[in-house]
């Protein structure tokens, strides 16, 4: 209590509209963090989807399973010639074949224009470095993952593989591949950490979510077509 005659000076307090409006700005903020974390998990899920389906499928080119075909994805030319992440690809690819744990190799990538082969190049490639060219086989209507595993099955009439990519790339190739009806194991190939390879990893956190649809859906290729024996006439020469 207050002396007699003392004024006594109580805090003032906001008005009730004030605190309305920080509670609707707190509760504003809780939602948005909530809608930017459900977004994250939601983005992760496909990434999350590969690893645990592709878990026990990766190998190293020492350690591959001995099988008839290996499968090279394609991953650019410059100026005519496989990029240098191709080329890498391409370098495992022969290593597998010199070392007996693939008999054929099943080159696909994209040649939808006259004036871009990585197909041709692949092979060429290949043979420089001593794979004959009997024992390859090239897919010139691999223009994505999907529609590389789904030839490979349909059209080349491949069973089971290994195939050859990236690290960034190979869980997906497995994956989709495996989608396809192709028993699959994957050789990731190791590359500097350029920026390249950053773009390359970044860019398949969202190509997994196609992946899942793919895997669910089955569309069809870009371009099917009839089927090929390629591999069956390899295969013979190779015995």
């Amino acid at each position: 209590m207050g002396m007699p005659g003392m004024k006594i000076h109580r805090p003032r307090l906001p008005h009730a509209p004030f605190f309305r409006g920080s509670l609707q700005g707190r509760a504003g903020q809780r939602r948005l963090v909530q809608t930017l974390m459900s977004v994250c998990v939601l983005a992760l899920l496909p990434a999350t989807w590969l690893f645990v389906v592709t878990g026990d499928r990766l190998r190293t080119t020492a350690d591959a399973p001995r099988t008839e075909v290996g499968v090279v994805f394609g991953a650019g030319l410059w100026d005519g010639e496989p990029s240098p992440y191709l080329a890498h690809r391409l370098d495992a690819a022969a290593r597998l074949y010199h070392e007996g744990r693939v008999e054929v190799l099943l080159v696909t990538g994209d040649n939808s224009r006259a004036d871009y082969d990585e197909p041709d190049a692949m092979r060429a490639y290949l043979t420089e470095h001593g794979v004959p060219a009997a024992r390859i086989v090239t897919d010139y209507a691999g223009f994505d993952t999907w529609d590389s595993c789904v030839r490979a099955k349909k059209i080349f009439g491949v069973d089971r593989a290994v195939l050859v990519s990236q690290g960034f790339h190979i869980r997906r190739a497995v994956a989709l591949c495996e989608a396809a009806g192709i028993d699959s194991y994957g050789v990731g190939v190791d590359d500097k950490h350029d920026v390249t390879w950053y773009y390359g990893g970044t860019r398949e956190v969202f190509a997994a979510g196609k992946a899942v649809l793919d895997a669910v859906f089955h569309p069809a290729p870009t371009f099917l077509g009839p089927k090929e024996h390629g591999i069956a006439r390899a295969l013979a020469t190779a015995r």
